[in-house]
């Protein structure tokens, strides 16, 4: 198994927020703990790559910024994987 890097979770993270999540629901769908994931959601919110709601659950969701970030990264990890 190899270790994933940090664009790698945040990719991750931003996938699973794609339809809206919860902060449980990152943890396990991205293969976190509580305790390393709270860097990376105040770092992707800064960058305005999610947006967080607070109606009576906190819902992390992918803003449109985010969403073409995840297509840039599957088109670069797309072409680097390509055997031509």
């Amino acid at each position: 198994m190899t270790r994933r890097d940090r664009m790698q979770i945040m990719i991750s993270i931003l996938d699973t927020c794609t339809r809206g999540a919860n902060k449980t629901r990152i943890v396990y769908q991205a293969n976190l703990n509580f305790r390393t994931v709270n860097p990376y959601l105040d770092l992707l919110e800064e960058r305005g790559l999610i947006q967080i709601t607070t109606d009576k659950n906190t819902l992390y969701k992918t803003t449109p910024k985010g969403l073409d970030l995840i297509e840039n990264f599957d088109n670069i990890n797309k072409i680097l994987n390509s055997k031509t």
